[in-house]
């Protein structure tokens, strides 16, 4: 990727703010926004002007985005360091037509695949699937990562939906975890889904015998009371599984791409095939706005490129995600695994260093209790922090309407005053206006100024609906997408993930003292010791 063009213009125009730009064109929120449906992103509250917006877009062709996005669409093999297709879309391609994968269309098996997914979820919230006790109260999703995030993320982001039984999730391996969910459950009446692609998964596994002999001690009956997201119909079985149970994906579907197939199981039992339905066609409505639009109204493609501006051109190390809906507190857990795992990366696809940095950190919170938590570091802090808002034109109470317009007028309130900022005059009357005088006056005045000029992009959207919260994840895959594509990089492997996990299963007979720790590292070796001093 070149930057020059783009960091000649950033130099260029370093003395002009956001509000000079609005000065200048007082179209300036439309003509720097994009839409598609009802979603609309704006991202005019940037330093970002037509030249520079032209220089990134030409990045896009030079890089041969449109040829990538159709292969990727089309089932060509772009994780090649892995030798797979890139098929989450295929999940959710509901009435798209064929996709083949080596000359085989892969859509008979997954429309399947969600035709079964459907019938047991409606037996499940139906009752016509029970345990030992009775209609299930409760369900326990068991996985790690892309098997936990997703469906974590939008069963709170889909709560006003929620009419089955109760969801609970498991993943880590401290078992507290597992401990605190199931101590409040009826092990004769809880469905335990464990969700392993390979059904190896230490953590996943591990968790699943715990629960298994919970649910055994309790009365309850494992062959009735669990399923399974997997592959490994074999690994299933051995464990107990009967393989009705058994909802499988290819491996051309990501862990962190894979909420909208069998990993999305638990939300479709939650809301029912109805909702989940809707979920995917918002999904498959943002994929057909991707592979439609020109790049300046292509919203994956503008959300992306905003990013590649802050990070790569201007060198801010992190975004903040900041979604101004309680029932998103997931999102930036989620969309964290999403661009850390997919764009962390320091070699490019051909096997080189990359020359430039990669993916920045991703974090955040819902507002507004992130106003009382971080921001003071994001409006007067030494580093610039782009903030990715979003927000919602009303909630789901309208009783509670007068909430949701105080939560809107915070969103709009804090982008409004990353720009706008306060100047030390400003601060200097403010002081006076309360009787403060001389070096007294100076001194408050300096800790009461905002620097103002910090970037922010607001996503805003009619209603938190589940064909919304689709056409939001879908937007943001893309964008992850789009940006590796930019970078040089392979955004569908993790290999980075590997190393903790070999050294971890080298540990655990030195951890359970059955090998020594001679030779292992010092600081390693003294922390163990440690641990066994100190273990009951």
């Amino acid at each position: 990727m070149q930057l020059d063009n783009l960091t000649a213009l950033a130099a260029e125009r370093n003395d002009q703010t956001i509000l000079d730009l609005f000065g200048k064109d007082a179209d300036r929120a439309g003509a720097f926004s994009a839409s598609t449906g009802d979603l609309l992103f704006d991202y005019s509250k940037t330093q970002i002007d037509a030249d520079i917006r032209d220089a990134l877009i030409e990045l896009c062709d030079a890089a041969g985005l449109a040829e990538r996005r159709e292969a990727m669409f089309s089932g060509a093999k772009i994780n090649e360091t892995e030798g797979r297709a890139v098929l989450h879309t295929a999940l959710r391609n509901l009435d798209g037509g064929p996709v083949a994968v080596d000359g085989l269309d892969v859509m008979p098996e997954v429309l399947d695949t969600l035709q079964r997914m459907r019938v047991f979820a409606e037996e499940v919230r139906g009752g016509a699937i029970a345990g030992a006790g009775g209609s299930f109260t409760d369900v326990v999703n068991i996985g790690i990562g892309g098997s936990d995030l997703g469906p974590v993320m939008a069963t709170h982001a889909l709560s006003p939906y929620h009419d089955g039984p109760r969801l609970h999730y498991v993943s880590n391996v401290d078992g507290a975890h597992i401990a605190d969910t199931l101590r409040q459950l009826d092990p004769t009446r809880t469905l335990v889904i464990v969700a392993s692609k390979t059904f190896t998964t230490i953590e996943t596994m591990t968790n699943a015998r715990t629960a298994r002999a919970w649910m055994v001690d309790g009365g309850g009956d494992p062959a009735r009371q669990f399923a399974a997201v997997s592959s490994a119909v074999d690994k299933t079985e051995a464990f107990g599984i009967p393989e009705d149970r058994v909802f499988g994906f290819a491996d051309w579907v990501g862990g962190r791409y894979s909420v909208w197939g069998p990993v999305g199981l638990p939300v479709m039992i939650a809301v029912g095939s109805n909702a989940f339905d809707a979920f995917l066609r918002g999904g498959q409505a943002m994929d057909v706005h991707f592979r439609a639009a020109n790049w300046v109204e292509n919203m994956p493609v503008m959300l992306a490129l905003v990013g590649i501006w802050h990070r790569q051109v201007l060198g801010h190390t992190s975004r903040a995600v900041l979604p101004y809906d309680q029932r998103l507190l997931r999102l930036p857990a989620y969309f964290q695994q999403l661009e850390m795992e997919s764009n962390g990366k320091s070699v490019a696809m051909d096997g080189s260093s990359l020359k430039m940095p990669s993916g920045p950190v991703v974090w955040g919170e819902p507002g507004t209790n992130g106003q009382h938590a971080f921001y003071q570091l994001i409006h007067q802090g030494t580093d610039v922090i782009p903030c990715e808002f979003m927000v919602a034109a009303e909630g789901h109470e309208p009783e509670l309407a007068h909430h949701h317009r105080l939560l809107l007028a915070n969103c709009l309130a804090q982008s409004e005053a990353l720009m706008c900022g306060r100047s030390l005059d400003e601060a200097r009357q403010r002081m006076a206006d309360k009787g403060l005088q001389g070096d007294e006056l100076e001194r408050q005045a300096r800790h009461r100024v905002f620097s103002g000029d910090r970037p922010s992009t607001t996503l805003i959207y009619p209603k938190l609906t589940p064909f919304v919260l689709g056409q939001i994840i879908a937007l943001y895959e893309h964008r992850v997408f789009v940006e590796g594509v930019l970078l040089g990089i392979n955004s569908f492997d993790q290999w980075g993930v590997e190393l903790g996990k070999e050294l971890a299963t080298s540990l655990g007979p030195i951890v359970d003292g059955e090998e020594s720790a001679d030779e292992k590292d010092g600081s390693t070796a003294a922390l163990v010791a440690y641990a066994m001093r100190h273990r009951d």
